[in-house]
Parts: structure tokens; C-alpha cells; sequence
């Protein structure tokens, strides 16, 4: 039977991580894989999370399951720390999931029940999991312009010609704060004018959203979320805690839906319950169960907090640094983007072609779309990079 199946495509992030780790040169930079990495290049466990694990360790009692939306104190500490009090907790259904993957597989299974026929745009670009999953599921996919690579910025009228075009039953895949892959960010007046689009077309949104408290602070990084949410009839948030609780292999991310109809609240929570029971049952604990005591214990939180606001202050120094050191070796303002991006992640705007040339003379491994992970970089290896990319000719 198994003599059927077709050859799938190779993952290009993991093809990219082998390339680098086969590299020998000593000198080689790797800014391809999206996980934080510190001055010293290792991925850390937050002192704040080591604290908890402690704690759990001491008083866990059981290994028995949590129910199938996991545990609801997960659920009521993540929903306040996303949408603090944007939208009542009450018009709120909420399911952990085998994180933020998880949570988007999760709500492309509940667009599915609801509109069989849903066409789902997404930005281009967007992220190679929303793709492969959507594609693994026959959902039909639309692409909406988002990234000009002319100005590094977002093509926001393209965005909104694009997106013009969707119409009730479909949804908008949209990227909450710093989860772009290429770092570009709509301000604040560019999201209320996407909130009165929604409402004009119907459209239901679904926000992705990874990496809250990595661009300008936590509630700052939340506040087109929750305009969202508390403007809209109903929409899709899918979160991870991967990145700013630094809990990559636990797994752990939550799919809310969100209804300005209370009552919506039970058949949404049904429709959670019943479509982790078809995929995997019940919820991985630990990661959730780490991050509840974190965000409920005033010590740990505020140790947490700490910790993600020397993270956010490391990237954008490095944004800086590399912004300023292109500046000096080029002469132009052309790199100035750089500092404005936020997160992790930054797009050149350049070739394959370039990008294979930073790896072929230099040793810098990156996206072949040129997207950069800002924090694989250091103090030192900044004015390498920095020099590479002029000498390639970017």
C-alpha cells in the first residue's frame, strides 16, 4: 500500500540548518533558523521559567489529564495577557494546543466545519506552515500583497486592493505584531483601516501572533490584536509561547475564538473541545502549566517581564548596530529599515542569487528570500555581516 505515497518536498529550514552545521568554517553566521539565541549564540531558559519548573517539580502530584481545552487557568491567563481587557472573557472559547502550529492547524480545522468552500488569503509572504498546512488541508488559498521590496516596507495599498477583493465566508490571515517574516509592521492608522475593510467585506479575521512583548512592549505589541478583536463580529487568534517564553520544545500555544455574541461562546468551546478530541485529545500540560504560574505568580511575572524587556532591547540594539554600520560603509540610508523592523526577523529584499553569494564567500546562512534572524547575530558578528553584505553588492 505504502508504495503509493509521493515523495514530500524537503524542508528548506531544516536542508539550511544541515548546510550550516556541515559548514566548517569558523567564521560562518548562522541567521536562518527563527529561534532567540543570546550574545553567546545558545537559546537559554528564562530564569523566570526555570523558577516554575522548581515550583511544579515540588508540588505536581499527578500526571493525569487535563481536559480537552486544557488546563482553563492556561486559558484565562493567556486570553488576559493577548487581549487584555479588550473583549470580555466571557465572548471568549479558548483550546490549548501542541503550540502556535498547532493553534493555526487548529483554526483552519474549525474554518473548514464552518465554511467548507472559505478561501483563506494570506500575506505574501507568509509563513511556510500556513502554506503546507493550508495546502495539506484543500483550503483554497488567495495571496494579498504585503511586502514592497523597494522600500523594505509594507505595501499597503496593494495589502488593501488585495484584500478588497474577499468577501463574507472568507477569512484574512493576518500577522499580529513582529510576526511577519520579513519584520515590516502596519502602524496603528493602517489597522484601523483594516478593521473598517473587515467590516465592509465581512471577511473574518485570524491572527497569528508569536511573538507579543519582542517589538515595543507587551501591551504595545498586543494593541492591534485587541482593536481587532473588539471590532469585528467574531475572528480566529492563534498564540504561541515558544518565543517570548523561550519554551520552544514544550509546545505550547492556545486558539481563541473570540464572538461580540456571548452566547456564541458555548458552541465555539464545543467546536475547540471536539476538534482537539479528533486530533490529538488532550493538550500537552507542562509548557501551559509553566506559563500559568508565571503569569499568575506576581514574583515570576515580573521576573518574566524583566527578562523578555532585555530581550526586546538586545534585537533592537542589533538593529541598530546593523543599520548604523551599513550606513557607514555604504554611504546611504538605504539599510535604514533595518532599525524600523521589529522582532526578530528582518527581509533585504534581495535576490537568491545574493543570498546563496553571502554563503558561498562568506559563511552567512539566511533565508533564500533574504530573511535575517536579527537576534543570531552579535556585537562581533554584526560588522561582519555588515561588511558581507556590501562586498556581495546588496
Amino acid at each position: 500500500m505504502f508504495e503509493t505515497l509521493k515523495e514530500q518536498p524537503a524542508d528548506k529550514i531544516l536542508m539550511l540548518m544541515q548546510a550550516y552545521k556541515d559548514d566548517p568554517r569558523d567564521t560562518k553566521i548562522d541567521l536562518g533558523v527563527g529561534v532567540y539565541k543570546d550574545a553567546s549564540g545558545n537559546t537559554p531558559i528564562m530564569h523566570a521559567v526555570k523558577a516554575a519548573e522548581h515550583q511544579l517539580w515540588e508540588a505536581e502530584r499527578t500526571k493525569a489529564y487535563t481536559g480537552l481545552a486544557g488546563d482553563p487557568a492556561f486559558g484565562d491567563a493567556m486570553v488576559a495577557l493577548v487581549l487584555g481587557d479588550a473583549v470580555p472573557r466571557a465572548n471568549v472559547a479558548a483550546a490549548a494546543t501542541p503550540g502556535g502550529t498547532g493553534a493555526v492547524r487548529q483554526g483552519f480545522d474549525m474554518i473548514r466545519s464552518a465554511n467548507p468552500a472559505a478561501r483563506v488569503f494570506v500575506s505574501d509572504p507568509t509563513w511556510p506552515n500556513h502554506l503546507s498546512i493550508l495546502r495539506h488541508m484543500e483550503i483554497e488559498m488567495v495571496p494579498y500583497r504585503y511586502f514592497d521590496d523597494e522600500t523594505r516596507g509594507v505595501d499597503f495599498d496593494g495589502m488593501m486592493a488585495d484584500l478588497a477583493q474577499a468577501k463574507k465566508g472568507d477569512v484574512i490571515l493576518l500577522h499580529g505584531c513582529c510576526h511577519n517574516p520579513t519584520g515590516a509592521n502596519l502602524n496603528m492608522a493602517q489597522w484601523k483601516e483594516v478593521v473598517a475593510l473587515l467590516l465592509k467585506t465581512g471577511a473574518t479575521p485570524m491572527i497569528d501572533i508569536a511573538y507579543q512583548g519582542f517589538g515595543d512592549g507587551l501591551d504595545a505589541d498586543a494593541a492591534a490584536t485587541r482593536l481587532v478583536a473588539s471590532s469585528v463580529p467574531e475572528c480566529l487568534i492563534a498564540a504561541s509561547c515558544s518565543k517570548n517564553f523561550g519554551i520552544y520544545r514544550e509546545r505550547t500555544g492556545l486558539l481563541m475564538a473570540v464572538s461580540q455574541d456571548a452566547s456564541a461562546r458555548k458552541l465555539n468551546q464545543g467546536t475547540l473541545n471536539y476538534l482537539n478530541r479528533q486530533n490529538f485529545s488532550f493538550p500537552p500540560d507542562h509548557g501551559a502549566r509553566l506559563v500559568t504560574m508565571v503569569l499568575t505568580d506576581d514574583t515570576l511575572r515580573s521576573e518574566w517581564m524583566a527578562e523578555l524587556e532585555a530581550v526586546r532591547n538586545s534585537m533592537l540594539g542589533l538593529r541598530e548596530q546593523l543599520a548604523s554600520e551599513l550606513q557607514r560603509l555604504s554611504g546611504s540610508d538605504r539599510f535604514a529599515f533595518i532599525a524600523q523592523h521589529r522582532g526578530m526577523f528582518s527581509r533585504l529584499g534581495t535576490t537568491p542569487e545574493m543570498v546563496e553569494k553571502l554563503r558561498a564567500e562568506h559563511g552567512i546562512y539566511m533565508v533564500g528570500d533574504s530573511r535575517l534572524n536579527i537576534a543570531g547575530l552579535n556585537s562581533t558578528t554584526v560588522p561582519i555581516l555588515a561588511a558581507a553584505i556590501i562586498d556581495v553588492g546588496i
